[in-house]
């Protein structure tokens, strides 16, 4: 087993790796845990996921990701255009940018606090990559999200409009227990925002679930809550104690079946939301990027905003994007559609 910071010379244990050393543990103290090693991932040819930062320095009450991953810290500006250009020259047409809080990037690979660079000047610099056409946001505080980012994404032609925002909770009661940096209400704003720019955009939130202290009055408050936001999908999570947090040691546990029915009812309210949203963008015409995976005889895509479609198998399309009309939805959920150039070959 590796620690933090030893995963990251895990070719030197490789290198050194003797049978009396089968099953070591190295490891390390966290906050030695200071460094930044830039790196993506890619593998199904159509869209790489590149890392920009790491760490965080948010205590939020239920969270382990600052014991597990140290301070908050981030590539240098240059080597993530670098990397970006080595993703490019890949032929890979699709940028996810990843950290553990994005929003936060700009504090150096050693996690100075003085941010070298902001996240806003992160996203201008992508913007200008030659050969990239889709740069997509992976989750992002609501905190951190500032209008100059959604207003310079809505005139972008690279950065595509679709958002992650985590909420957590729908009660500004439970945010301050899970010491969240927002209340709701900031929450609403940061997606006016985004609709009074983007009207098409697609917006996914996290929720949690049976937070202790979450009764089922409280619980209904996130339900309408969300019911009531212009949003295009939910990704639900039910509370799970963690040792050495401060949540794991409040009042008011909720039972796990309670946690279970709450967690069925917003999934079900996620279903809704996705269909609409769905629905919405019939009729429209889009960009699809498609996918290299054939899924039991189909291919899969996705529009600039998030829109899976799908049709049967075809290798030529592969990592291609095609402009095409969004028709109807299938029985499995997704959008059946026409291409809008008969020069397609099929």
């Amino acid at each position: 087993m590796l620690g933090a910071t030893e995963k990251f010379k895990i070719t030197d244990y490789l290198n050194d790796l003797t049978k009396k050393e089968v099953g070591a543990v190295h490891s390390c103290a966290i906050e030695e845990a200071d460094f930044y090693v830039g790196s993506y991932s890619f593998g199904d040819r159509t869209r790489a996921f590149l890392k920009v930062q790491d760490g965080c320095d948010y205590k939020c009450t239920y969270c382990t990701i600052p014991l597990a991953r140290g301070i908050s810290r981030s590539d240098t500006l240059s080597n993530v255009l670098r990397n970006a250009h080595e993703i490019t020259q890949k032929g890979i047409k699709e940028i996810v940018l990843t950290g553990v809080n994005i929003g936060d990037y700009g504090k150096g690979e050693f996690g100075n606090k003085k941010h070298e660079h902001t996240f806003f000047e992160l996203v201008q610099a992508l913007d200008k990559v030659e050969g990239l056409e889709r740069i997509r946001i992976s989750s992002i505080e609501p905190n951190l999200l500032k209008n100059e980012t959604i207003d310079f994404v809505a005139q972008s032609n690279n950065f595509v409009p679709h958002f992650h925002v985590p909420l957590q909770s729908g009660s500004n009661h439970l945010l301050k227990l899970m010491r969240r940096r927002y209340m709701k209400e900031l929450y609403v704003d940061r997606l006016a925002r985004i609709k009074s720019t983007m009207p098409n955009a697609c917006i996914g939130v996290d929720v949690i679930v049976g937070f202790p202290g979450e009764t089922d009055e409280l619980f209904l408050e996130t339900y309408e809550f969300l019911s009531n936001l212009d949003i295009s999908y939910l990704h639900v999570f039910s509370y799970s104690e963690r040792p050495n947090t401060v949540a794991a040691t409040m009042d008011g546990k909720v039972p796990k079946a309670v946690r279970s029915k709450r967690s069925k009812m917003l999934r079900g309210l996620s279903a809704k939301k996705r269909r609409a949203f769905y629905e919405s963008q019939l009729g429209s015409i889009q960009n699809v990027l498609f996918e290299g995976e054939n899924k039991e005889g189909y291919i899969h895509g996705f529009t600039r905003n998030y829109v899976k479609v799908k049709m049967p198998w075809n290798p030529n399309l592969v990592n291609t994007i095609h402009e095409v009309a969004l028709k109807e939805i299938d029985q499995d959920g997704l959008v059946r559609f026409e291409f809008v150039s008969k020069e397609v070959t099929l």
